[in-house]
């Protein structure tokens, strides 16, 4: 082929090319009275929203991915319930206080220094405090020491030529020699043991160190706490109430912790006031699975004689909306929820008594009420 002609189809190829280019780049446009206008956002109709009345439109494929739980509630006739604030506090039949009679130095017993946490049983030795004397007072003691044995020495001896003349000798003269030597005897003893005394540090009670303040070498003062012991199987709740009108009208106890209802037992109520409120004493058994300590604050629910017309209700499901209300959400149609707003009273720690905005045959929201509330 002559090169004029491969010049020709060259140039023919790149014009086909650069008109097909054009033709993709310059958009196309329908005629005048076929437009459609501009095309508007693709929403999501089905899927959870809140509606304009404030309620939740919540499919049941979203239901079921939030665990939704509800419940029927019906009126019954409940405690008036009151709310204390408590503190837990060691029974004193089964926990005590080690403190020591005498100032001194802490020295490790037979098994060393118990560390807090630590079993200990009734009469074990958990250390020694070594009585600290003033170098006066422990010279004087020395000086008297040596007194005694200075003079149980000679007695020993006197006795000694005493029993060599018996035969010539009255007895009672023999008699007084022995008195003496066993009185001097005892002396000695009393006073050695004064000069290197230490004081054992006995368990009172079989249970649990409850918290260890000392270390060895430690100097320690007469009366200062030293170890602290509790059982935690048996504890006691103590409960200030500034009204004293409730010790006489007591039904009930539980204590919430963690979600958890746990029964008390009411002991009674102290005659004397503290920080102008009346001390009430709770009983907890098997309090060891709650892993309650010792000054750790609790809420006592108290439960009164007296009952009130209202609807038991889980406190998980009070919720609060934008204008700080309590409400709970009402699911009226099978995938509607509508918010009520509610007044309510203290229950037993995992309960409240709902005194207005419900009524019987409602379903609550009692589990997933949280992810409710946050639908937008």
């Amino acid at each position: 082929m002559k090169p004029n002609n491969i010049e020709k189809k060259l140039h023919w190829i790149a014009f086909v090319t650069a008109t097909s280019l054009v033709g993709a780049v310059v958009p196309s446009h329908a005629g005048e009275g076929h437009d459609h206008g501009a095309t508007s956002a693709v929403t999501n109709t089905h899927g959870p929203q809140r509606m304009a009345d404030g309620s939740v439109f919540l499919p049941k494929p979203a239901q079921r991915q939030l665990n939704v739980r509800t419940l029927v509630v019906k009126s019954a006739d409940l405690p008036r319930s009151i709310e204390l604030n408590g503190r837990v506090m060691m029974d004193p039949n089964a926990g005590g206080k080690v403190q020591p009679i005498n100032a001194g130095r802490i020295q490790p017993g037979p098994k060393g220094l118990p560390n807090a946490g630590q079993a200990v049983r009734k009469g074990d030795v958990l250390g020694y405090v070594v009585s600290a004397a003033a170098p006066l007072e422990k010279a004087s003691q020395s000086a008297q020491l040596a007194e005694i044995r200075a003079a149980k020495a000679l007695t020993e001896k006197r006795l000694a030529r005493l029993r060599e003349l018996a035969d010539t000798v009255p007895r009672k003269e023999i008699e007084t020699a022995e008195s003496e030597l066993v009185s001097l005897t005892d002396r000695l003893a009393a006073v050695s043991a004064g000069l290197t005394n230490k004081e054992a540090l006995l368990a009172p009670v079989s249970g649990v160190i409850a918290s260890a303040q000392v270390v060895a070498g430690q100097v320690v003062d007469a009366r200062e706490l030293i170890f602290e012991i509790v059982d935690p199987k048996r504890l006691r709740i103590e409960a200030l109430a500034f009204d004293s009108a409730i010790a006489k009208n007591v039904g009930g106890a539980t204590l919430a912790i963690n979600d958890q209802q746990v029964p008390l037992n009411f002991i009674g109520a102290a005659r004397s006031l503290r920080e102008q409120a009346l001390p009430l004493n709770f009983q907890i058994q098997s309090s060891e699975l709650l892993g309650l300590a010792v000054g750790q604050p609790v809420k006592v629910i108290v439960q009164s004689k007296q009952k009130r017309q209202g609807i038991p209700i889980p406190q998980a499901a009070l919720m609060k909306n934008t204008a700080n209300q309590n409400i709970v959400w009402v699911k009226t149609a099978p995938e509607k929820f509508e918010p009520r707003t509610v007044t309510f009273e203290p229950l037993d720690g995992v309960q409240v008594t709902v005194t207005t905005g419900l009524k019987s045959g409602d379903r609550v929201a009692t589990q997933g009420a949280t992810l409710i509330n946050q639908v937008r």
